[in-house]
């Protein structure tokens, strides 16, 4: 079984985020970068059929050569090969051109993506993939099982779960649930050196639209200062829950 790890490059959740050239661009100063947790539930489901069903697992990011270190730390994980399509991810739909076109020229049995990603959030790239290449498609994976060319899937719905039968070639937007979060492989001394000799292929993009761009970014505001309300002072407290709150 071939599978496809799709891998975003997205800024840790403890970074300090900032935007420059009038609140249109991402600040990346200072900014770790890490394996978008979504997709490390899935890479890390990609090891397990690897180690217990003989699995060859190719991770692949869009992406510039920053996203290098993200991808040797996936092949320190354990992913037997990487591939990084040369090309600034601009939007969802571009990246899934992209992917698609991996998948194609790969022959890839499985291809497992999150859900979404940390950084925007659009949830769109896995559905798009499946639509340009025809495939099957399951999104909100938190359950996966391969027997042969048979799949059994657990996902998430409104107010439940939903189990489902299907075959390969899939597509899948996985998420926490595809294995515990205890079950998440950190990178040890000898896969970080045998990373070094796993193959990364560098391809370049084929031509897509991109058919969107940020034209701001802005962040929360501020939370307020806390307002202290004396305990017999009750009308105090119905006032400012009624007119600054409008919880009642």
């Amino acid at each position: 079984m071939k599978i496809l790890v799709c891998i975003s490059h997205v800024p840790d959740t403890t970074s300090k985020i900032n935007f420059t050239n009038g609140d249109s661009e991402f600040d990346t100063n200072g900014v770790q970068y890490v394996i978008n947790p979504n997709d490390e539930f899935g890479l890390t489901r990609a090891i397990w059929f690897q180690e217990q069903q003989g699995a060859n697992v190719t991770v692949v990011n869009v992406g510039g050569p920053d996203t290098e270190p993200t991808l040797r730390k996936a092949l320190a994980i354990g992913a037997n090969e990487a591939i990084r399509v040369n090309a600034n991810p601009t939007d969802g739909f571009f990246v899934a051109k992209q992917l698609a076109e991996v998948i194609k020229n790969g022959g890839y049995d499985l291809v497992i993506a999150g859900k979404e990603s940390l950084d925007y959030n659009g949830g769109m790239v896995p559905g798009m993939i499946a639509g340009i290449t025809g495939s099957n498609f399951l999104n909100s994976c938190t359950s996966l099982t391969v027997d042969g060319n048979n799949v059994k899937a657990v996902r998430e719905i409104d107010g439940g779960k939903e189990t489902v039968s299907t075959t390969l070639p899939l597509i899948i937007g996985g998420q926490k649930g595809l294995v515990e979060e205890k079950d998440l492989r950190i990178p040890n001394m000898r896969g970080i050196m045998t990373a070094r000799t796993k193959a990364l292929t560098i391809l370049e993009p084929v031509d897509a639209p991109a058919n969107t761009k940020a034209v701001k970014f802005e962040k929360p505001a501020p939370k307020s200062a806390v307002k202290l309300v004396s305990a017999d002072n009750l009308d105090e407290l119905i006032n400012l829950l009624h007119n600054e709150a409008k919880v009642i």
